[in-house]
């Protein structure tokens, strides 16, 4: 079996409510692209990526011109033996892992349909039924932080990320993080999120005024440096988002004492071969994971759901069902959250399929 066909889709997705962030990040309506790969027995493999605006360097619009660059190596590709082949693309096209993501996980897709397998067999085994969801809340005025976190509490939800720094006011990123904290009680894990946004001085002066609060931080700066300094200045636990992206990055954030927890997000690393070594270290460096990506919909989800309910006991922290935050929703038979939980699909491969009416005109078609 080999691929045969490329088809390439752009889906606008637009959030339920504005996401402000540190910096004057923004995200409101968003392009994903999702990847279809044809094989000559007629099965169909799936990807989708999304990356955001400001966020990592990953360009949304350049995902199709990479895709048409690495298409005569993508033709002819066999999905047994994944790792082989994206190796390979990684010496034809440097960098661009966020383009090279959809095409991986596509490629998985393919090689549990093949097979006739959910992804998270092939992926390690199940370990888990379901696996708890953590609620995003957007960076606007601390009463209303409260109030979704309420609303998403009474939900089921039991893990919230505070988003920090929109107006550059340690003060009132503070004031978030204790009202978050006060509206949820005491037990749910809240933490806070400046996106790289923050100065050593503005996450320390926040971080020790509610030191004397149960919350974590998240990417206060830009530097694994700056971060392991804030960890140090104010005592609290640290989440790494951006600043790992590879196992050096990995080895170098334990080293400095401020990899507590690390989001695992497939368009960083490059897909799910690159997540599963990424995996590995991370447990054996000691450390939480949130499995995920940067955004997207239904078949991204479904991607870091298979990673998620594949990771070992008493290492995975959280997950994300990015679809619920966005519409349109692409795939109508999803996975939807339940009391703050979500399990993945059962059916082979991804178990999601794409409305062809929501994909409309593809962008690219190659064969």
């Amino acid at each position: 079996m080999k691929v045969t066909a490329i088809s390439l889709w752009s889906v606008d997705l637009t959030s339920h409510e504005t996401y402000y962030m540190a910096e004057g990040k923004t995200c409101d309506t968003v392009k994903t692209h999702v990847l279809c790969l044809q094989t000559d027995t007629g099965l169909k493999g799936w990807g989708e990526v999304c990356p955001i605006p400001h966020y990592l360097p990953a360009f949304a619009d350049g995902v199709p011109s990479a895709i048409a660059e690495m298409a005569p190596e993508i033709l002819g590709i066999s999905p047994f033996g994944i790792d082989a082949p994206m190796r390979k693309l990684d010496g034809y096209l440097i960098g661009h892992h966020h383009a090279k993501s959809v095409v991986d996980m596509a490629l998985w897709d393919l090689f549990g349909k093949a097979t006739g397998q959910p992804l998270y067999v092939l992926l390690g085994g199940r370990t888990r039924a379901d696996m708890p969801l953590y609620h995003s809340i957007t960076c606007i005025a601390p009463d209303e932080m409260a109030r979704i976190a309420r609303e998403a509490y009474d939900s089921g939800i039991r893990q919230f990320q505070v988003k920090l720094g929109a107006d550059a006011d340690w003060q009132t990123d503070a004031e978030r993080l204790a009202k978050v904290r006060e509206a949820v009680g005491s037990g749910p894990l809240v933490y806070g999120d400046w996106n790289c946004g923050a100065t050593k001085l503005h996450a320390t002066r926040t971080g020790r005024a509610v030191s004397h609060l149960d919350v974590m931080l998240e990417q206060p700066c830009k530097t694994l440096e700056d971060c392991a300094a804030v960890r140090k200045a104010t005592g609290l636990p640290m989440k790494i988002d951006e600043g790992a992206f590879d196992l050096a990055t990995l080895l170098r954030a334990h080293e400095l004492g401020c990899l507590d927890v690390v989001a695992l997000k497939l368009s960083k690393f490059g897909g799910l071969s690159a997540m599963r070594r990424a995996r590995d270290l991370t447990v054996h460096l000691g450390a939480e994971i949130c499995a995920e990506c940067t955004w997207g919909s239904d078949i991204v989800t479904a991607a870091g759901l298979h990673f998620a309910a594949s990771t070992s006991q008493g290492t995975l922290l959280n997950t994300c069902d990015l679809s619920a935050y966005a519409s349109p929703r692409i795939c109508p038979d999803a996975p939807v959250r339940v009391e703050g939980r979500i399990a993945p699909p059962d059916s082979p491969g991804l178990g999601v399929e794409p409305d062809p009416g929501i994909l409309g005109t593809p962008l690219l078609e190659l064969a």
